[in-house]
């Protein structure tokens, strides 16, 4: 004896009955444009998550600006060195033949600094073991 009760709106929830749902995206898209989403507690519970994914995104943001700037300043300083690579070659070059003794000894004369390049060989000085006594140990090292 299955009797069929009454169909009453009122008590659906409590027998389980459902209503079928209009369509989850415009429910949800309905939800966001007037703010109801902020007060469910399934927002709520993701809040931090989603703090989270706001800082993470700040985080890559700025990290790409940082890398940006730094490969500016790289491509800057690239360009000029190459600029600057033939000059320090020129000047390099001019030195080592200024620092030539002939051209040390040249510009002393012209100078008149009264120097003059010395033309004896220079000469190995010799100890004798008996010598080797009197000289401290400790100016040698």
């Amino acid at each position: 004896m299955n009797q069929q009760e009454p169909q009453i709106p009122e008590f659906d929830d409590i027998r389980g009955v459902k209503e079928p749902k209009p369509g989850k995206g415009a429910n949800a898209l309905r939800s966001v444009l007037d703010g109801s989403f902020l007060g469910d507690d399934s927002f709520l519970n993701r809040f931090p998550y989603f703090l989270f994914l706001g800082f993470l995104a700040i985080v890559y943001i700025a990290n790409t600006f940082h890398a940006e700037s730094v490969l500016r300043e790289r491509k800057k300083l690239e360009l000029e060195i190459r600029e600057l690579h033939p000059e320090a070659i020129s000047i390099s070059s001019q030195l080592m033949h200024m620092s030539n003794q002939t051209e040390v000894a040249k510009l002393c004369r012209e100078m008149g600094l009264g120097l003059q390049e010395n033309l004896e060989p220079p000469y190995k000085i010799v100890l004798e073991s008996d010598d080797v006594r009197f000289i401290k140990r400790k100016n040698i090292d």
